[in-house]
């Protein structure tokens, strides 16, 4: 809102100003977002997806992404409360009961639809498992393959521009491995990292292939913030900023990644 020098205004008008001032609005940039007002951010999650997050042995949701957002946390003077929930659910949650989102998230047109977006993170490419006999190599072999992906995810789009291959959609990634080695799915598309961790969990039993050679492309991780909450993008751009220039980010990638 701009204030007009000199100008008088009635008692009436002041309160009818303040009364339509309310936190959180887009009424100019000296407003604070709401998401931080309280001093709290709530977080949601989906602690399916090593090494980014997973349950921790003390039963609470742990990884990179947890890590790197207490991270921006401290760096913004709130506490951060993780929400563990379906993947599926968390954009839609976002603004309601979530305040932002982490969860090894791409940045695709159709989320930037319905949340905001802050800088990318980090940088991934799906990757294919498959039994340790299979020949599949290549996106031809997917075609009309039974595919497992995790809902709502990346592989689960791409599943739609594969000739004839049907999606068996899990909630939780691991669920689509076990079926895998399980022979209940041909295939199953998620992201890099936790395709190795799966690789070396069911060593001998899957492989794992590189997504550029059925021409997935790199994709960018970033944490959803509410449509139109600039004051909050503009925090967690400055802090995660921060957090690469001071080291922190790096030590967690070694931690964790």
């Amino acid at each position: 809102m701009k204030k007009l020098a000199g100008l008088i205004l009635s008692t009436a008008m002041v309160v009818s100003m303040v009364s339509g001032c309310g936190v959180g609005g887009s009424s100019g940039s000296a407003s604070k977002s709401q998401a931080l007002s309280d001093g709290v951010l709530t977080v949601g999650t989906n602690a399916e997806f090593p090494p980014f997050e997973y349950v921790g042995d003390d039963g609470e949701p742990d990884g990179f992404d947890i890590a790197l957002i207490k991270a921006v946390g401290e760096e913004l003077g709130v506490k951060v409360v993780v929400e563990n929930m379906d993947f599926d659910s968390l954009v839609s949650a976002i603004g309601s009961k979530i305040d932002v989102a982490i969860a090894g998230m791409t940045v695709t047109e159709e989320r930037k639809q319905s949340v905001d977006f802050s800088e990318s993170y980090f940088d991934a490419v799906q990757h294919v498992l498959v039994p340790a006999g299979s020949d599949i190599s290549s996106k031809d072999d997917l075609v009309g393959k039974k595919i497992g992906v995790q809902l709502g995810t990346t592989g689960d789009f791409l599943v739609e521009d594969i000739e004839g291959a049907t999606a068996q959609q899990y909630n939780k990634a691991v669920d689509a491995v076990n079926d895998l080695v399980n022979g209940r799915v041909d295939a199953v598309i998620v992201d890099s990292n936790p395709a190795g961790v799966f690789a070396k969990n069911f060593e001998g039993a899957i492989k794992d292939l590189d997504g550029a050679d059925f021409g997935f492309e790199v994709e960018n991780y970033a944490i959803a913030i509410p449509k139109g909450d600039s004051e909050l993008k503009t925090a967690i751009d400055n802090a995660l900023k921060k957090l690469k220039e001071n080291g922190t980010y790096d030590e967690l990638v070694k931690k964790y990644i």
